[in-house]
């Protein structure tokens, strides 16, 4: 079901995930008469789904004569934290849209207050579940993910194994080190090479190592250089549709692209190491390599 937004529906995101979901749920209704700002990763998606929407420059304006606010729950910015308080403070009607697994209770949390919306919007039912044992019941529903139909259709199914094999290693920053002097995604990438023999893969397997959209594009550079023997390069993939078209296994930690991967019939190892909190997406197809490594 399409939800039936008002005529005068504010969208503010800055984070991709929640901004793909809205974005192709907005695309879905066939309309273009939404108020939308945008910044970061969300602008560029926007942009290309809409160009011919212009973007307000500002949380005032495009907040101005709406009856609906439509964001995402992101942190790599406060923007849309800060566009539900200004929404509430003028009585405008506010949904909120979750678009993982993890740290519900703190994306709704900046400088120690708490803002929630009148709605919090969720995609399936792992997410249904972590939810109500956190919200209230009569704000919780749950919404088509047009983004993951639209990806998977386009992914594809699994190919025959090629010459050259990929396999796809989505990187995310971590943002704990978890005490060590190394910073979490580093200390994944080394734990995944340990383990890497024990996948039994082909030798002429190529690692594709796919950056964040938050990442610079020399983070890896180093890293990669510091391991001459492995068939290694970046991926420059222009989307993370055709990086999996040609991915035969696909590793990381914790980003939503693993549970793309899994749904799109792939084999999907999580690389966090045994010494690092556990992987907190909820599916059981993921294998963890310390499993393996067992």
């Amino acid at each position: 079901m399409i939800p039936n937004y008002p005529t005068n529906t504010a969208v503010v995101c800055h984070d991709a995930g929640a901004a793909n979901i809205i974005i192709y749920g907005l695309l879905k209704t066939g309309r273009s008469d939404w108020h939308a700002y945008m910044t970061g990763p969300a602008e560029k998606i926007w942009i290309s789904v809409f160009p011919d929407i212009a973007l307000y420059d500002s949380l005032d304006s495009v907040l101005e004569g709406v009856e609906l606010l439509l964001t995402g729950t992101g942190w790599a910015s406060d923007i849309e934290y800060d566009a539900r308080s200004l929404a509430i403070a003028n009585n405008i009607r506010t949904i909120a849209v979750i678009d993982h697994w993890v740290n519900y209770l703190e994306r709704f949390v900046r400088n120690g207050k708490m803002v929630w919306p009148d709605e919090f919007w969720l995609t399936d039912d792992y997410a249904m579940t972590i939810a109500e044992n956190i919200f209230p019941a009569e704000k919780i529903y749950k919404v088509a993910n047009y983004y993951l139909t639209n990806q998977l259709e386009n992914i594809g199914q699994k190919q025959e194994l090629s010459s050259s094999p990929e396999l796809l290693y989505v990187l995310e920053p971590v943002r704990s080190n978890w005490g060590k002097e190394t910073q979490g995604e580093f200390q994944a990438l080394d734990y995944f090479i340990a383990c890497f023999p024990l996948l039994n893969l082909p030798v002429e397997t190529v690692i594709c190592l796919r950056l964040h959209p938050s990442e610079a594009l020399d983070k890896y550079d180093d890293w990669v250089a510091a391991h001459p023997s492995f068939n290694m390069k970046i991926d420059d993939s222009i989307n993370i549709t055709e990086a999996l078209k040609r991915a035969s296994w696909v590793v990381g930690c914790e980003s939503f692209a693993l549970v793309l991967a899994l749904m799109a019939g792939r084999k999907v190892y999580c690389t966090l190491p045994p010494w690092a909190p556990n992987c907190r997406l909820p599916h059981r197809e993921l294998i963890n390599l310390g499993d393996i490594a067992k």
